[in-house]
């Protein structure tokens, strides 16, 4: 079975390719969601996290995501900390749904492929590219942020262009070629 990671900036339309993906029956890994579910759930983690950052990250056992974002943004070192704590806890959930699949191939979607160094675990990557501009209108508007906010946020993430020079294949998501047949030609070729 080949493990296959789909990544991409903020706002780039990750989540989407992958819908298309799961609609042809290929099982889809989300990595963002599974760090949310494995800081609340993971008790060895939880207690790394509270020892770095606090009992007041986490109210009534719930983390409490704002604080723990305001604690790590703006600080690199902080945001180093929390990315070396959580990385491979969820790296080793995915090896650890990765084994339980049985189809020819599954996507492990992520932002930070490269920036976690998981893509060391995976066969190829797929990066999906989108024009800033239209990635800024995305997220202002699904968010409600200002175009500074988002404009922080993707300041953080590895430079699109060079991603997606990392990336095995690239699906464009431009609002103007088709995503589908993009997909399909995709599907087909890890079927194979």
């Amino acid at each position: 079975m080949l493990k296959i990671g789909l990544t991409g900036g903020i706002g780039s339309g990750k989540s989407t390719v992958a819908k298309v993906f799961q609609t042809l029956g290929i099982p889809v890994y989300y990595a963002d969601d599974a760090a949310k579910e494995l800081m609340n759930n993971n008790e060895g983690l939880k207690q790394q996290i509270i020892l770095h950052f606090g009992k007041d990250v986490y109210e009534n056992k719930v983390l409490n995501r704002k604080l723990l974002a305001q604690k790590v943004f703006n600080n690199p070192t902080q945001l180093h900390l929390l990315n070396s704590l959580v990385h491979p806890a969820t790296i080793q959930a995915a090896e650890d749904w990765f084994v339980q699949q049985k189809a020819p191939y599954c996507i492990k979607e992520a932002a930070l492929i490269f920036e976690s160094g998981s893509q060391q675990n995976l066969d190829f990557v797929i990066g999906v590219y989108t024009p800033t501009t239209i990635r800024l209108q995305r997220v202002m508007q699904r968010d409600k942020a200002t175009k500074e906010e988002v404009q922080q946020r993707m300041d953080k993430q590895i430079d699109e262009t060079i991603k997606m020079r990392l990336c095995d294949f690239v699906v464009t998501n431009n609002e103007q070629e088709l995503l589908i047949p993009q997909v399909m030609a995709l599907h087909e070729k890890f079927i194979h």
